[in-house]
């Protein structure tokens, strides 16, 4: 009975996939697990797996193509010959797998194909050979490894890359391995100290939280049999940390990917790599800001943008083949506007898509009103042009103007805590803390990192916070706890010049502050005898756009004039 390949689900709030290469054409011979094709998301590039064994009888969906989740994209028919041969005994037979699986890919970097997992291949050849899934009973008395909670509501974690190898040595508490979410890249601790004696889930890999990925503990001699799985493997491991094997020939973008200036592996996805193929990209010469200096495909675009049409363009190279789209619209979705051709049609990149429904969800859950103030920060201003310098040098850290704002939001909340609540169905949650959510704004898209606990926080505590979560928002270094449980978020679109804005709430909060930009204006100022004179001040607008299900205009009205109070009379100490 035929089989059905769908388009899988690559983690929460992901609701579709394009597909950058088939591993196999049609009429060719696949094994259950072997790697099929190459998905590609706004984080993680992976290598999907057949779920049949059997011969692949038609492809539905060509590379380049972005379709749903559940959408079918190929058919495996059931091949009794094929079937017959499945459960490879020798070497040899491993090697006859490997080597078709090699001549049926040549345009890609090729890598040692998986023995099946029912050949009982022997200890020694599997050395030879090349990798093998470790299984869970050869190691005893070991510490499992957990996939962990990913954030609130997310229930399953993409592996990107494992930082040790089996048989390392790992200390408590040391980055053990990668994950991904939509949002989020984090290093995962080590739970205990040993030796890594087994790897049970691959690179690429998308598990449910609380699956064991790998075991520590054990002696060398265990873990000598314990090698990390390849399929689905989103990128491959250095060649220094792969098992004993003949290298296979790679292509010359894969080859520059592999040795920077330095002669260490330049890491990249084989999405980036499909993209320098394309555009004749070297990217030892792009810099990486992914985890452990990946080139991601940001970075591959924005060097695209900045280098011009000198060395072309896939979006204007000849089709390889007419019946196959090229996949420049899909990756051209998270370019730089330079390089976007006036008239295309570019789909959403996949961060796109998610923030477009989460705003959209936004707009229909809450009853959206805006409120607008003009605060005088003429004070606040001459503080920070006074004390800029010293503070830098005392405290690391600079001194800039949302410490200032957040510490009177803070303030403010605790004076009024229907502004830092939100509705559970028919009630209003009071929150016990302040969590201050602030709105980062990133090459590929926007994220909301949250500072915890805010009330309990200093000015220079907060100003610690904001500078350290913006860079690690840009450097995708974030843990996955720190982009949730927000009870209000302050966005500064102001910094880019405009007057003031009109933000959407962030769900589920009930109040989002927009800050405008600073300028110099003629304004009235009234002196203590009541006269009345115009002076040039530093004036900024904020914007309270609030839930109106659980704000009235009177209390949002209430809350503005007492921050704007407390900016204009700033007296607290900045430390």
């Amino acid at each position: 009975m035929p089989t059905n390949v769908v388009m899988p689900q690559m983690g929460e709030s992901i609701f579709e996939g394009t597909i950058t290469k088939w591993l196999k054409k049609a009429g060719e011979t696949v094994q259950r697990d072997e790697p099929l094709f190459e998905i590609s998301t706004d984080k993680v590039d992976a290598e999907i797996p057949s779920p049949a064994s059997g011969v692949l009888t038609e492809i539905k969906v060509a590379e380049g193509a972005t379709v749903e989740i559940n959408t079918v994209v190929a058919v495996i028919a059931e091949d009794g010959n094929a079937a017959a041969s499945t459960p490879a005994t020798t070497v040899d037979a491993v090697k006859e797998a490997k080597a078709d699986a090699v001549a049926a890919t040549p345009e890609k970097t090729r890598e040692p194909v998986p023995a099946p997992k029912a050949a009982p291949v022997a200890l020694d050849a599997a050395k030879k050979e090349g990798p093998t899934p470790s299984s869970p009973t050869q190691v005893t008395g070991g510490t499992d490894v957990v996939m962990p909670q990913m954030g609130e509501s997310i229930f399953e974690g993409t592996i990107t890359k494992w930082l040790k190898k089996v048989g390392d040595s790992v200390a408590r508490d040391e980055p053990l391995f990668e994950i991904s979410t939509d949002k989020v890249d984090a290093e995962i601790p080590s739970p205990a100290a040993g030796v890594l004696t087994a790897i049970q889930v691959p690179e690429g890999a998308t598990v449910e939280i609380n699956t064991v990925v790998a075991v520590i503990g054990g002696s060398g001699a265990e873990t000598s049999a314990a090698a990390p799985a390849a399929p689905m493997a989103a990128e491959k491991k250095p060649a220094a940390t792969q098992p004993a094997s003949a290298a296979p020939a790679a292509t010359p973008a894969t080859a520059q990917a592999n040795a920077g200036t330095t002669g260490e592996r330049q890491r990249s996805s084989p999405l980036v790599r499909r993209i320098a193929k394309d555009n004749n990209l070297d990217l030892s010469q792009i810099p990486g800001t992914g985890a452990g200096r990946r080139i991601t495909k940001d970075d591959a675009l924005a060097y695209i943008g900045q280098r011009g049409k000198s060395s072309g363009s896939a979006a204007t190279a000849p089709p390889a083949s007419a019946a196959v789209p090229s996949v420049a619209p899909s990756l051209a979705a998270s370019a730089p506007a330079e390089i976007s051709i006036p008239g295309d049609l570019v789909p959403l990149s996949k961060m796109r898509s998610i923030i477009a429904q989460r705003m959209v969800e936004s707009k229909h859950t809450s009853a959206h009103v805006h409120s607008v103030f003009k605060i005088d920060m003429t004070r606040i201003v001459k503080t920070r042009e006074r004390e800029k310098s010293k503070y830098e040098q005392r405290n690391g850290v600079k001194l800039t103007y949302m410490p200032f704002i957040a510490s009177a939001v803070v303030s403010c909340l605790r004076k009024m805590p229907i502004v830092n609540a939100s509705l559970e169905g028919n009630a209003i949650r009071y929150h016990k803390n302040i969590n201050i959510g602030v709105a980062v704004a990133l090459d590929w898209g926007l994220i909301v990192p949250v500072i915890k606990h805010a009330e309990e926080r200093s000015f220079l505590g907060i100003a610690r916070a904001i500078a350290d979560l913006a860079a690690r928002a840009r450097a995708k270094k974030l843990k996955p706890d720190e982009v949730a449980e927000g009870t209000f978020t302050i966005t500064n679109p102001g910094i880019f010049g405009e007057q003031f804005g009109t933000p959407v709430i962030n769900q589920p909060e009930t109040a989002i502050l927009g800050v405008g930009g600073l300028f110099k204006e003629p304004t009235v100022v009234t002196d203590a005898d009541g006269n009345d004179s115009i002076a040039v001040r530093h004036i900024i607008r904020l914007t309270l756009g609030f839930d109106h299900r659980v704000i009235d205009g009177a209390d949002a009205g209430k809350f503005m004039a007492e921050l704007k109070k407390t900016l204009e009379n700033w007296d607290g100490d900045i430390g």
